[in-house]
C-alpha cells in the first residue's frame, strides 16, 4: 500500500509540466525583487501567526511567578475552579513551554497545577471550540488574507480586553475572544502561504510558520522575567499589553500581501489571480512558461472542484478519498499532542521530579533551555523538507520517537529502582533528544494538511487538523497527571506503545506527497466523483506538442 502511493506521486510528478519548468528555474529567491519583497512582508503579515499562538500560551506560565498578578485574582470564582479542579489530588506548581515556579500557590489545596492549566487552556478550547466550526466557511467566504485581518482584530480585542481585567470573570471571557481569534489567523496563514508562494519555497515557508511557536513561548518569557519585580499590577499588564504586538503588525502588513490566486479564481477574478502569479513567481514577464502551466493547472483545477462541490461539511465524508483524507487529518492533530510531548509540555515539572531533579530554578532553567532548543531544531526540520520526502521525513521522526521513548522509559525504571543519578541525567538527555525527532515531524503540520486536501476542502480540512489538535490537548490536561501520580514512571510505556501503533498508520495510511503541485497531488486519491472527473489531466494526448498559451485569454480557454 505505502509503496503503491510512492509509485503514485512519482508518476505525476514525472508527468507534471510545472515540475518541469521548476527544475529549469534555478534563481533564488533573493535574486528576486518582487519575491524578495513578498516574502519579507510575510513574516509579519503571516508568518507570525503562530508566533501569537505561542506567546499566548506562554504568558500564563510567565506569570505565575508574579506576585500582583496572583493577588488581583486572588479568588478566581472557586465553584467553577473546584469542579474542574477535582481529578487532581497534588498541588503541584505547573511548567508549560516557557514555566516558572508557581510558589506562590503550593500551600493552595488543589489550586495551582489545574487552575492555571484551566486558565490557560480550558478558555482557549472553549473559543476554539466556538470558532472551529465557522472558520472554514470565513477562509473560503472572505478569502485567506482577510481569515488573519478577522481573527487579528478579535485577538487585539482579546488582548485590551485581558490587560484591562478588573476580576477574573473578565479575565476568562478575555481568554475564550484570545481563543476565538487565534484559528481564524492560523488557518488563513496556513492556507495563504500555500497557495500564494513560490511552489518550491512553499513547504519551508509553512514549516517555519509553525515552529515560530516557540519564538513566541520565549519572547512572552522574557517580557514576563523583564516586569517580574515592579510590584504594582502593571507588572501582569505590560506582559498582557505586549501581546497585541504580532496583532497589529499583522493588520499593518497584510494590506501589502496578495490574496491566494486559487481563491481568486474561485471567485472568477481571473485576471488578478494570473497578475499576482505573473508578478511574484515570473518577476513581471506575462509570458513566463511555468506562469503560464501553473495558472493553466490551478484554472482548469479549481473550477472543476466548484462546480462539483456545494462546499458542506458532510463533503468530508462522502468519498473513499475525502474519508481518508479527514482520517489523516484527524490523526495529524492527534499525533502532534498525543506523542509523549504533553507530558513535556504540560507536566515537566512531575517527570522531573520522578527522576530526583526537585529544585525549581533547576526546572525553570530546563524549560528555557528546551524552548529554546525546540524552536533551533524546529527550523531546521522545516528546512529540512527540501531534503526528505514527506513519509520519509514522518517516519524517522515517529520511529526516532518511539526508540527514544523507549530508552527514556528505561532510565527512569533504572533511576526509579536505583536511584543512580547517571539514570537522571540519562532521562533529561532523553527529553532533549525526543524533542530533536519531535520537531523534526512538527513543522510538516499545514505542509500536509494543504497538500492532501483540494482547493475546494482545505479548509475544513485544516479546521479538522485544529480540531483534533485542541482536543487532544485536553486529553494531556486531564489524563496525564493521573497517569503520572498513579504509576509514575510505568505510565511511559503507554506512549511507547501508542508511539510504534502511530509509526504503522502513517506506513500503511499517510500517502507521499512532496514533488506535485497542489492541484495534481488530487490525483493521489482518485474519487470517483464528478470532483475527480472534471480535475485537470496534465498528461500530454499523443505525440503531439500542445500549442503555447501566449495570452491570458488563451490560458483562460486553454
Amino acid at each position: 500500500m505505502a509503496f503503491a502511493r510512492q509509485t503514485d506521486v512519482d508518476a505525476v510528478a514525472s508527468q507534471s509540466e510545472v515540475k518541469r519548468l521548476l527544475d529549469l528555474d534555478t534563481t533564488p529567491w533573493y535574486k528576486r525583487p518582487n519575491l524578495r519583497m513578498l516574502y519579507l512582508t510575510l513574516i509579519p503579515a503571516a508568518l507570525g501567526c503562530e508566533m501569537t499562538s505561542g506567546y499566548d500560551g506562554s504568558i500564563l506560565n510567565g506569570l505565575q511567578a508574579v506576585g500582583p498578578w496572583l493577588t488581583y485574582f486572588n479568588n478566581p470564582t472557586g465553584a467553577i475552579l473546584g469542579a474542574m479542579n477535582a481529578a487532581f489530588a497534588e498541588p503541584e506548581p505547573f511548567f508549560g513551554s516557557q514555566a516558572t515556579p508557581c510558589t506562590h500557590l503550593i500551600h493552595r489545596p488543589r489550586a495551582s497545577l489545574a487552575s492555571f492549566v484551566l486558565i490557560r487552556d480550558v478558555e482557549q478550547s472553549i473559543g476554539a471550540v466556538l470558532a472551529l466550526p465557522i472558520v472554514p466557511y470565513v477562509n473560503d467566504r472572505v478569502g485567506r488574507k482577510h481569515s488573519i485581518t478577522i481573527g487579528s482584530a478579535i485577538i487585539v480585542v482579546g488582548v485590551i480586553l485581558q490587560t484591562a481585567s478588573q476580576n477574573f470573570a473578565m479575565f476568562f471571557v478575555a481568554r475564550i475572544i484570545l481563543g476565538i481569534g487565534i484559528p481564524f489567523c492560523i488557518g488563513g496563514a496556513s492556507q495563504l502561504i500555500a497557495e500564494l508562494t513560490f511552489p518550491r519555497h512553499s513547504a519551508v515557508l509553512n514549516g517555519l510558520f509553525n515552529e515560530s511557536w516557540y519564538a513566541g513561548a520565549i519572547i512572552a518569557a522574557g517580557v514576563t522575567l523583564g516586569t517580574f519585580s515592579r510590584p504594582d499590577d502593571w507588572s501582569w499588564r505590560i506582559p498582557s499589553l505586549l501581546q497585541m504586538l504580532p496583532s497589529l503588525l499583522q493588520l499593518t502588513f497584510i494590506w501589502s500581501v496578495p490574496e491566494s490566486p486559487r481563491w481568486l479564481v474561485s471567485r472568477d477574478r481571473s485576471d488578478e489571480a494570473f497578475d499576482i502569479l505573473v508578478k511574484y513567481h515570473a518577476e513581471g514577464d506575462r509570458n513566463s512558461e511555468l506562469v503560464r502551466a501553473e495558472f493553466a493547472e490551478i484554472q482548469h483545477t479549481v473550477r472543476a472542484e466548484m462546480l462539483s462541490s456545494k462546499r458542506r461539511w458532510v463533503e468530508l465524508l462522502q468519498t473513499p478519498g475525502n474519508r481518508k483524507r479527514t482520517f489523516i487529518a484527524a490523526c495529524v492533530g492527534l499525533f502532534s499532542q498525543w506523542s509523549g510531548n504533553g507530558l513535556v509540555s504540560y507536566y515537566l515539572a512531575k517527570v522531573l521530579s520522578t527522576v530526583g531533579i526537585k529544585d525549581k530554578r533547576v526546572q525553570q532553567e530546563l524549560n528555557l533551555a528546551l524552548t529554546c532548543w525546540n524552536l533551533i531544531t524546529g527550523v531546521s526540520g522545516a528546512f529540512l523538507t527540501k531534503v526528505f520526502r514527506r513519509r520519509t521525513q514522518y517516519l524517522i521522526a515517529f520511529i526516532g520517537m518511539t526508540i527514544i521513548f523507549a530508552c527514556w522509559t528505561g532510565a527512569s525504571a533504572d533511576y526509579a529502582n536505583t536511584k543512580n543519578k547517571d539514570a537522571g541525567a540519562a532521562v533529561v538527555a532523553m527529553i532533549f533528544v525526543y524533542y530533536w525527532a519531535y520537531t523534526l515531524m512538527h513543522p510538516l503540520t499545514y505542509i500536509y494538511i494543504t497538500e492532501v486536501f483540494p482547493f475546494v476542502i482545505r479548509a475544513k480540512g485544516v479546521g479538522v487538523t485544529q480540531t483534533f489538535t485542541r482536543a487532544a490537548s485536553a486529553f494531556n490536561i486531564f489524563v496525564n497527571p493521573i497517569g503520572l501520580d498513579g504509576i509514575g514512571w510505568k505510565y511511559y510505556i503507554v506512549y511507547v506503545v501508542w508511539l510504534a501503533i502511530e509509526s504503522l498508520i502513517i506506513y500503511f495510511v499517510y500517502p507521499e506527497t512532496k514533488g506535485p503541485s497542489l492541484e495534481e497531488l488530487s490525483q493521489l486519491f482518485e474519487d470517483e466523483n464528478p470532483l475527480s472527473k472534471g480535475r485537470l489531466d496534465l498528461e500530454r494526448q499523443g505525440s503531439g506538442e500542445e500549442k503555447p498559451v501566449t495570452t491570458l485569454e488563451e490560458v483562460t480557454k486553454a
